[in-house]
């Protein structure tokens, strides 16, 4: 028998839904039936209980409560490390804005504080009665200057003495005062908020009665007794 070539061989498939002998349906090869659930495939399960590494090796089991304790010690440390940063940087803010407010302060109080030699020839333009026309209009504002700076001046004629606010340069005696009272203003005092810029300048006036008794030696004005002599009966 000689060699030929090999016919191809024809193959012929049934495609046809309907089986023509009993009149059934035919379900597809690789489809299953409807209401029908697939076959388990138990390499798949395994894969999805047990992950395998990626060597080839045994796979590792994780427990479940190990797993969740570090999570929960994992967020507690990030959130205490957070709470942390918030504190730290809530307290530089505070530093920042306190450094900031006392830079403020500090220029404010030296812009002011070359201010006052120009108020002192102001009030003694006005206590001549020299402050009127221009004069009055620059005075004004300069006067509005330290208003906007928040600085007040204080020192009045008949203010208690206070040695924290008044510089004392002259010193006399009244039966008309009570308590030692600045009695003549020679220089306002200045001062912004609760910090003095500049004391008052001004002539005191004490009590003639505590002058009396600290020159007797006794309070009250009471008259010391004699030596050699006892106390006074009735």
């Amino acid at each position: 028998m000689t060699d030929r070539e090999e016919e191809p061989r024809v193959v012929i498939r049934d495609k046809r839904r309907i089986d023509p002998t009993s009149g059934t349906v035919r379900v597809p090869a690789g489809e299953q039936p409807a209401g029908t659930r697939p076959a388990a495939d138990p390499a798949g399960e395994q894969m999805s209980e047990h992950e395998a590494t990626a060597d080839g090796g045994q796979p590792t089991v994780v427990d479940g409560d190990t797993a969740g304790g570090d999570v929960v010690r994992q967020l507690a440390e990030r959130t205490e490390d957070l709470q942390r940063v918030t504190a730290e940087y809530a307290n530089y803010r505070r530093r920042v804005d306190r450094d900031r407010q006392l830079v403020v302060d500090q220029a404010a109080e030296r812009f002011a504080t070359q201010l006052f030699p120009i108020v002192d020839d102001i009030e003694r333009a006005r206590d001549h009665g020299d402050l009127t026309g221009a004069f009055k209009v620059v005075a004004d504002r300069v006067l509005g200057l330290l208003d906007g700076l928040g600085v007040e001046a204080f020192g009045r004629a008949g203010d208690p003495f206070d040695p924290a606010l008044h510089e004392a340069v002259m010193h006399d005696t009244s039966a008309d005062v009570q308590v030692p009272t600045a009695t003549t203003v020679l220089r306002q005092g200045f001062r912004r908020g609760d910090r003095v810029l500049r004391t008052a300048m001004v002539a005191v006036t004490d009590p003639e009665q505590v002058v009396a008794a600290s020159a007797d030696g006794a309070p009250d004005g009471t008259v010391p007794a004699q030596p050699g002599e006892g106390p006074a009966s009735d």
